[in-house]
């Protein structure tokens, strides 16, 4: 079911941390890059610059790429697409506690990305916002 309500999607979240490290990269106008990372990568963008990839870090340093392992915590509700406040309210409840996020919005779930060394922490943090919100 599809939960629009702002305090239903924040009480309903859920938040899971999923398992391995990814990595955010982008690879410009190289076609044969864009084309290894098409095969393992978990997100896409295109972007003016070139197409932008989430891919296992592994696959980022086998290919000289030096980035910020960061780990994906996906959060279950099923949130509508046009629902109001869930992305600001994790965003919030992460900053207050110095952890950056990095959020990508699917159709059935949205998923922070959070570096490798604070995940635990964010997943507690994510956990107490569910637990405190009626």
């Amino acid at each position: 079911m599809v939960v629009r309500d702002t305090q239903a999607m924040i009480a309903s979240m859920a938040p899971e941390l999923r398992p391995g490290c990814f990595a955010f990269v982008g690879c410009g106008e190289d076609g044969d890059l864009a084309h290894a990372f098409r095969d393992v990568a978990i997100a896409m963008f295109a972007e003016v610059e070139g197409p932008s990839f989430v891919v296992p870090i592994e696959t980022a340093e086998a290919h000289g790429i030096e980035a910020l392992a960061m780990r994906q915590i996906t959060l279950t509700v099923h949130s509508a697409l046009d629902g109001v406040g869930l992305t600001a309210a994790v965003a919030q409840a992460l900053a207050a506690h110095g952890i950056a996020c990095n959020m990508v919005a699917a159709f059935h779930h949205d998923h922070v990305f959070v570096p490798e060394s604070r995940a635990e922490d964010a997943l507690a943090v994510l956990k107490a916002l569910q637990q405190a919100t009626p």
